[in-house]
């Protein structure tokens, strides 16, 4: 293990009362407070510079600077994003009506993204992380996250598993497009949530970037930028999340941990500094945040001490290193992992 890592290991681990002891400590010390006005900053900053960014491309025009613009804006999509995710959590207003609405604005309306759809799947996601069966983010075609999952594939299936260390970040490139391809299927469907609003508002982002985009540039420099924007919005979001439990220990279906244990054990936290906190969202404390979601984004830092401090206290294993060293993890397991795809005769 790298000298940069830092795992406070212990014993194996019990299934207990930890949880309600430490949240006891958390509300102590007024960690799950919210902080509107902190809020109120981080959006009026981001939204400007969303404005001012597409501001400026209709000032520049037809340009091939343009697709620096495109660079911009996939840093902005995703803080648009990583607010979306915040109040999806209701971690900025205590009304679930107040977050859902923020979160509607953000995540339909500015990236194109459907909300409810998100939040669904990313409520499971925290209910099972890396767990067997019931974690939607280990079942993510064409990639393959356990050993169970590699070893049935064939032909160019496995081909591609047997390789998927080396192609995940070229795959990142879809990632945007995925996502984008999955909110209009989940507005078309049966189940969705205030279907019809969250219709209109992708419609109407649609709209929007797709006409900005052709009216003010050439038919080829439009889709030059369009490739160039998604594809690196892709990367950034699967940059911000996939260090958070790939590569993390991956439970059985049906597994007994409590509450505590399962969502330590399978989380990854990055460690940083302020900057870090900026660019990752606050998800490089993943272990916190999966302990408390609903913990606002601006408090993360301090009960980042007082939780790494009551695993150690309990002898349980708490995962931290550097970014660096997290995506080094995770290309590791997705080769380790590959390497159990079928060869062919």
């Amino acid at each position: 293990m790298s000298s940069q890592q830092t795992r406070t290991a212990g014993p194996p681990p019990r299934v207990g009362s930890q949880y309600a002891q430490l949240s006891r400590r958390v509300k102590q010390a007024g960690l799950l407070d919210r902080h509107v006005a902190h809020y109120a900053v981080r959006i009026g900053i981001v939204g400007f510079a969303f404005a001012a960014t597409w501001t400026a491309f209709v000032i520049i025009g037809p340009s091939w600077w343009q697709l620096l613009t495109a660079v911009v804006l996939a840093v902005l999509f995703t803080q648009v994003g990583f607010l979306g995710h915040d109040a999806g959590h209701r971690q900025i207003f205590r009304s679930g009506r107040a977050n859902d609405l923020l979160g509607l604005l953000h995540a339909n309306l500015l990236i194109g993204l459907s909300f409810g759809w998100w939040i669904e799947k990313h409520n499971r996601h925290h209910a099972n992380p890396n767990t067997e069966g019931a974690d939607p983010d280990i079942v993510v075609a064409p990639l393959a996250f356990t050993a169970g999952q590699a070893r049935p594939l064939r032909g160019l299936r496995a081909a591609f598993v047997r390789r998927q260390g080396y192609l995940f970040f070229p795959l990142l490139t879809l990632e945007a497009l995925s996502l984008h391809a999955n909110s209009v299927a989940a507005v078309f469907g049966r189940r969705m949530k205030r279907r019809p609003a969250e219709g209109v508002l992708l419609g109407l982002h649609a709209a929007l970037y797709l006409a900005a985009v052709f009216l003010v540039l050439s038919p080829l420099q439009g889709i030059l930028f369009v490739a160039v924007h998604q594809a690196l919005f892709g990367v950034y979001l699967g940059s911000a999340f996939a260090p958070n439990h790939k590569g993390m220990p991956i439970l059985p279906a049906g597994n007994t941990l409590d509450f505590f244990h399962r969502q330590v054990l399978t989380s990854r936290n990055v460690r940083g500094n302020a900057f870090t906190d900026v660019a990752l969202g606050g998800l490089n404390y993943q272990i916190e945040h999966h302990l408390f979601p609903s913990m606002p984004r601006p408090n993360l830092r301090r009960a980042h001490v007082l939780i790494r401090q009551f695993c150690h206290e309990h002898g349980v294993e708490y995962s931290e290193t550097t970014l660096w060293l997290s995506w080094r993890e995770v290309l590791r397991h997705l080769d380790t992992v590959g390497g159990s795809a079928a060869h062919p005769a």
